[in-house]
């Protein structure tokens, strides 16, 4: 199985007595999400599910990319890295799922995965890690396929 973690672009400032859910990206962030978008559609397999919060910072980065994707509850700004993984199914899934999400929900969940001592791992705003789970010798093993950042495309 692989599972890609896509951090929201950059998104307006949360202010008081603001709707957090409701914060757009700024004119920088859907720069980011076209440019990490571009990538990712090249990089993409077919038939890949593409889950994304409801928070519509979220959506305008997964409208970018251009394919069908579902709004998930279990993705919204409150997740825990647990929800998130039993929504998609880790380390049982098939295929290739990409998740449109949020810190630290997703640093969380990289840092479980990949076992580190830290409770969670820093992602930058528009930035993508590929984790992909295999069976070595009937061990369960997360590799790092690559962790690209908009800045860098």
């Amino acid at each position: 199985m692989d599972l890609i973690l896509w951090r929201h672009a950059e998104a307006e400032e949360w202010a008081e007595g603001c709707d957090d859910r409701a914060r757009s990206l700024t004119s920088r962030g859907e720069k980011q999400a076209a440019r990490m978008a571009g990538w990712l559609d090249r990089q993409l397999p077919e038939g890949a599910r593409i889950l994304v919060s409801p928070a519509r910072r979220a959506e305008q980065t997964a409208l970018a990319l251009g394919r069908k994707y579902k709004l998930r509850p279990e993705l919204a700004p409150d997740a825990t890295a647990a929800q998130l993984l039993e929504l998609v199914q880790w380390p049982a899934g098939k295929g290739t799922v990409l998740v449109v999400g949020h810190q630290p929900t997703l640093g969380q969940v990289i840092a479980q995965l990949l076992a580190l001592q830290e409770s969670e791992c820093s992602v930058k705003k528009g930035a993508v890690w590929w984790l992909r789970n295999r069976d070595r010798e009937g061990s369960s093993q997360t590799v790092v396929v690559t962790v690209q950042s908009p800045e860098v495309l």
